[in-house]
C-alpha cells in the first residue's frame, strides 16, 4: 500500500512540475496610462513572486517610465535587467524604482530578474 501511495504522490509531483515549467500560463498585461499634462506614459509593475503585470504596452514616440515596486524579499528579484537597453538596476524592497524607457523604436523588449528566472516584456507600438 505504501508503494502505491508513494507512486501516486510521485506522479502528481511530476505532473505539477511539467505543468509549471512547460504549461501555457496566462500573462497579466497592461497598457500604460498617458498623463495629459506631462505627455508621458507611466505603468506600474509589482514585483512579488514574479512581475504583475508581465507585459506592458507603450505608445511609440511618447516618453515613458516603468515604476517597479518590489514586495518580495527574494534575492532573485532584487534587480531588473533590460538587455536591449543595457539597463541593470537594483530594486530596493518596498521602494518605488522608476526606469525611463526608450520608446523611439517599435518592438518587443524583454526584461528579467538578475538570475534570469522571472521575465516580463515591454511592447512598443
Amino acid at each position: 500500500m505504501a508503494h502505491v501511495i508513494a507512486t501516486v504522490i510521485g506522479l502528481g509531483l511530476i505532473a505539477f512540475i511539467l505543468w509549471w515549467f512547460f504549461g501555457r500560463h496566462e500573462a497579466a498585461a497592461a497598457e500604460a496610462t498617458l498623463a495629459a499634462d506631462a505627455q508621458q506614459q507611466t505603468a506600474s509593475v509589482i514585483v512579488d513572486g514574479g512581475y504583475q503585470p508581465e507585459v506592458v504596452t507603450l505608445k511609440q514616440g511618447v516618453p515613458a517610465t516603468l515604476q517597479f515596486l518590489r514586495k518580495d524579499p527574494s534575492a532573485c528579484l532584487d534587480r531588473v535587467v533590460f538587455p536591449a537597453w543595457g539597463i541593470n538596476r537594483p530594486l530596493p524592497e518596498n521602494q518605488l524604482e522608476t526606469i525611463e524607457i526608450d520608446t523611439s523604436q517599435p518592438g518587443e523588449f524583454e526584461w528579467a530578474c538578475g538570475m534570469d528566472m522571472f521575465h516580463g516584456k515591454v511592447i512598443i507600438k
